[in-house]
């Protein structure tokens, strides 16, 4: 019993043994089938190319010199500038004039109050009069004492204390005289003139303010002659002769500036000397504005111009640019070290490994790599 019961365990294993072999061998050939009809239409495999990138170029043209204009900032100020007061203190009486008033020389700009000096002026000329009156007096008798020491009714003695006498009274009519003109000065000096065609600028102080000795009144500003204070390395300076003509940027218009000296001392901080311009107001050129002198130099290298924008940072703080460089029918960028000579405005002046008529990037140099294929779209100016 127990033997027949194994037998029929054995058979049972073979069979299911038998079984998972089947189904195994299906599943690989079924496997075998889908790969190959998939490898049968799928025919041969493509190549997939990256479309080349439209990009803006330029062409470098190497030069043996370039001209340049190099652009130095500079203060204009007017050639004088005056804070008008009284030279003796007192209460001021009339201001004629307000901020922004045009004058003449001469105009009269403020007053003060006189009548004090008005009354110190009377009476000293009044001691003037009486000691022009005592002079003349000492002058008479010195006579009359000469004619009797002639006579010798008096001694030479007397006649010397008269002469001394009559010294003394001419000195003190001249310095009666003196006193008074003094006063004739301040009486004058009380009012406020203005000493050159100008502007006001500022007021400072209004009737009935008591003035100290000095103090400013007003401020006058000669603006119809402007000067313009430049610094410029020595050696551009060294180039500039007096009385050259140069234009002058602001931001209203141009205008023409004309060197008046050059003061030839090197600044310690800036490495530069002062260069000073006349120029005549106009076109944006006012006293406190800030304008560019325009100088123009000769830089003796061989380079050629090319946009700012078409630098690209290299090793070591070098400056690069992307060359397009052919390729089966089409280009690929090549980063070529270059050095910037001179920088002006958007535009560079640079030499390197570019060569003459190569066609360079001329934007966009943070949106590529090197080797990666473009085509030239557009040419820069």
């Amino acid at each position: 019993m127990a033997g027949g019961v194994t037998g029929i365990f054995r058979g049972g294993a073979s069979r299911f043994a038998l079984t998972v072999l089947t189904v195994a061998a299906l599943v690989v050939v079924a496997v075998i089938g889908v790969s190959a009809l998939r490898a049968a239409g799928a025919g041969p495999r493509s190549v997939v190319v990256a479309e080349a990138l439209p990009v803006e170029t330029f062409s470098a043209r190497y030069q043996s010199h370039a001209a340049m204009e190099t652009r130095y900032p500079g203060l204009v100020s007017a050639w004088r500038t005056s804070a008008l007061g009284f030279e003796s203190g007192g209460r001021i009486e009339t201001v004629n004039v307000r901020v922004g008033d045009r004058v003449a020389a001469g105009d009269v700009l403020a007053t003060l109050d006189t009548r004090t000096l008005e009354a110190q002026l009377a009476a000293a000329r009044a001691e003037a009069a009486a000691a022009d009156t005592r002079a003349g007096l000492a002058a008479v008798t010195l006579e009359r004492q000469q004619v009797l020491v002639d006579r010798g009714h008096i001694s030479a003695q007397r006649l010397d204390e008269a002469a001394a006498n009559q010294r003394a009274a001419q000195s003190g009519a001249a310095a009666a005289r003196a006193s008074a003109q003094a006063l004739a000065v301040r009486l004058e000096l009380a009012a406020l003139t203005a000493p050159f065609d100008g502007v006001i600028t500022a007021r400072h102080l209004d009737e009935g303010a008591i003035a100290p000795p000095g103090a400013p009144v007003v401020t006058l500003v000669e603006d119809a002659r402007l000067e313009m204070r430049v610094s410029i390395p020595a050696e551009e300076a060294a180039r500039l002769e007096p009385g050259q003509s140069v234009p002058v940027e602001f931001a209203q218009g141009q205008a023409q500036a004309r060197l008046r000296a050059v003061t030839g001392v090197i600044e310690r901080e800036q490495r530069a000397v002062t260069v000073i311009f006349d120029l005549e107001a106009g076109n944006g050129a006012v006293s406190g504005a800030v304008g560019r002198i325009l100088v123009s130099t000769d830089l003796a290298e061989r380079g050629f111009w090319a946009p700012v924008t078409a630098l690209a940072e290299g090793r070591r703080g070098l400056w690069s640019m992307y060359v397009l460089a052919p390729e089966n029918g089409a280009f690929r960028l090549e980063p070529r070290p270059v050095e910037v000579l001179h920088a002006e405005g958007d535009t560079v002046y640079v030499r390197g490994a570019v060569n003459d008529g190569d066609v360079v990037l001329a934007a966009g140099v943070s949106r590529v790599a090197p080797g990666q294929r473009v085509r030239p779209e557009g040419a820069a100016s």
